[in-house]
């Protein structure tokens, strides 16, 4: 029986402090028969230092001899194409690719050989795929972070205090989209003691929300937007209208929205536009958690920025939260990751079945071709608009 080795690569996107595997991660892999070589410094974002990942049983290597002696190169995103030169014919890259946004590097990996697989297309409905779901993980942590993001820009307390000085209102919060992110920003705001209502065109959402304490929005003016797998379909035209029109005046009445809206490779719906914000109250904090070099849910954001509005209104780019919780999230991801390479490793050696639930989904090129049936159509036109990926 021959031994996998997998290598875990520091992460060169500007901000980005996670790690595809943690100390912990490396000690379980030993233990399931795979080797493990870690680039050096990869987990320093992460405040995991090198001589940790020696102590659990990883080689720390350069990153030439990482892509040299590696049977699968593990990444959180998708690596720039200057790294990606490195990868060999016959290797494989797992990690968070978004194949959807960049169709030009599923044909460079078919076309070198590389097996691309990409936990964000895992599905999500097979309930033996749950331990490797990392698109849940790390949306978890992002909204759990949204909420901290919010709280420190807003310069009021969140929770109702009564003191000497006298009785402070709760805060109102307003969370668009109940998917995982949403669920998780609607319970820790009410943890911090806010009054919190949520809105998602997914009528069977509702019983979530009010599960945690919070107001189900119903906007009367909208028909249900529920898709398939869980999803929420895109809204047509019309219905986007109507669904603003109504969602204006709850955002006005807002201390702070939250929105977690994200379709596939593609931009994200505008839920807070320029005349919303300037309804808002002085003080009054938005979190974009959509924002991207595609766009975000709210019509000024801009991703990693911060921006004072019109009276006084704060609104930030948040679109990466789980690299500003890299701990947290890394340790998240690497038991994902973790999950799906005892998932695909067998008797030493890293086994692609293409009959396989979990594989059809995940794998997108193998043995010189684009081997995902699901990927062309999902390339084409994707359903989800008010909670997409998160």
């Amino acid at each position: 029986m021959g031994i996998i080795t997998v290598g875990a690569v520091r992460e060169r996107a500007p901000g980005e402090r996670r790690v595809a595997l943690v100390p912990e991660a490396v000690t379980r892999l030993r233990q399931a028969g795979i080797d493990v070589l870690v680039e050096a410094g990869a987990g320093a974002g992460a405040w995991f230092a090198d001589a940790d990942y020696a102590a659990a049983g990883a080689a720390v290597v350069t990153a030439e001899e990482l892509y040299e002696r590696a049977d699968a190169v593990l990444c959180v995103g998708l690596p720039d194409a200057e790294t990606s030169v490195a990868l060999r014919s016959g290797q494989a890259l797992i990690g968070l690719l978004a194949p959807l946004g960049h169709p030009d590097r599923v044909d460079e990996w078919a076309e070198r050989g590389i097996t691309a697989v990409s936990l964000d297309l895992l599905p999500r409905t097979l309930s033996r795929a749950q331990s490797m779901d990392a698109l849940t993980s790390q949306a978890s942590v992002a909204g759990y972070k949204a909420v901290l993001v919010a709280a420190d820009s807003y310069d009021r307390f969140l929770p109702m205090l009564t003191t000497a000085a006298g009785t402070s209102k709760p805060a109102a919060v307003l969370v668009l989209g109940a998917g995982v992110a949403g669920l998780q920003a609607i319970a820790t705001a009410r943890r911090l003691g806010a009054v919190v209502s949520a809105y998602d065109v997914r009528p069977a959402s509702r019983g979530e929300v009010e599960s945690l304490g919070a107001r189900f929005l119903d906007l009367s003016a909208v028909t249900s937007g529920a898709g398939t797998g869980g999803y929420a379909r895109e809204l047509t035209e019309q219905e986007q209208r109507a669904q603003q029109e109504a969602l204006d005046a709850h955002i006005a009445r807002s201390d702070i929205v939250i929105t977690t809206a994200q379709v596939p490779g593609r931009k994200p719906p505008l839920l807070v536009t320029a005349q919303a914000l300037e309804r808002m109250g002085p003080g009054s904090v938005v979190v974009d958690m959509a924002a991207s070099d595609l766009g975000g849910n709210v019509e000024l954001s801009k991703p990693d920025k911060t921006a004072v509005l019109y009276s006084g209104v704060t609104v930030i780019g948040a679109g990466n939260l789980p690299s500003a919780m890299a701990t947290a999230a890394s340790t998240a991801y690497a038991r994902n990751i973790g999950a799906l390479l005892t998932h695909l490793v067998r008797d030493g050696a890293l086994v692609i079945d293409p009959d396989d639930e979990i594989q059809a989904g995940v794998v997108v090129t193998h043995g010189g071709e684009i081997v995902n049936q699901a990927l062309a159509a999902v390339l084409v036109g994707s359903d989800g608009t008010l909670e997409g990926v998160s």
